[in-house]
């Protein structure tokens, strides 16, 4: 399967909420350092063909700028003298390191190609579409949440959702388009977003900050 698929997606919508994920992570508000981690081994996983397999100048620059942003949240959030001061770790406390291995023993069993950048790419498909529920645990353990926050996650997860309008859209104009694996992951993903976009859209509507349930 084409990798450029899942890469132009995941950088194009990173672009776009970069500003906000920093400028949250900058004040440590309600953003989820167990997320950013998985993200980052998600995007180290996916990119390994940066390596071995040359696109275009610009998809090695954008997987460069987008590996080293990841990195770089992670790092502000664990080592900047004030982010990590106002970063709540009390409340941040998912586990999400017991995610990774379901997942790996999952693209271990379940792949479109038995190689070692195969499995890898799958799995991080499969670890993408759990990636948001620390962040989502988090928000429901604080409940107030800050507008950037929430338009952070709010972008997470309506570049998936747009993305299956594309698979859609594909699926019926190009022949032979069916590739099942991020089809399904891409779905789980959304998904795990509903309960986030029935509150977001319900405070928008009403015009009032944003709060999910306990």
């Amino acid at each position: 399967m084409s990798k450029e698929i899942e890469t132009g997606g995941a950088q194009r919508s990173f672009w776009d909420m970069k500003s906000s994920i920093e400028t949250s992570a900058a004040k440590g508000f309600g953003v989820s350092l167990k997320t950013q981690e998985l993200y980052v081994i998600i995007f180290a996983t996916r990119y390994l063909d940066l390596f071995t397999d040359y696109i275009s100048f610009y998809n090695s620059i954008m997987k460069i700028i987008f590996l080293g942003s990841s990195f770089s949240i992670v790092w502000y959030m664990r080592h900047h003298k004030i982010v990590r001061r106002s970063y709540d770790r009390d409340q941040d406390t998912f586990r999400h390191y017991f995610l990774v291995l379901p997942c790996l023993l999952l693209a271990l069993l379940i792949n479109e190609k038995f190689s070692f950048k195969e499995v890898m790419w799958t799995f991080s498909l499969y670890l993408e579409a759990v990636a948001i529920l620390p962040q989502l645990v988090l928000l429901q353990r604080t409940r107030n949440i800050d507008n950037l926050t929430g338009q952070y996650v709010f972008l997470l997860g309506a570049y998936r959702a747009f993305y299956i309008l594309n698979w859609i859209y594909r699926y019926f104009t190009e022949p032979h388009y069916v590739h099942w694996i991020p089809w399904i992951s891409g779905l789980i993903q959304t998904l795990l977003y509903a309960d986030f976009f029935y509150y977001y859209f319900h405070s928008w509507k009403n015009n009032k900050k944003l709060e999910l349930p306990a």
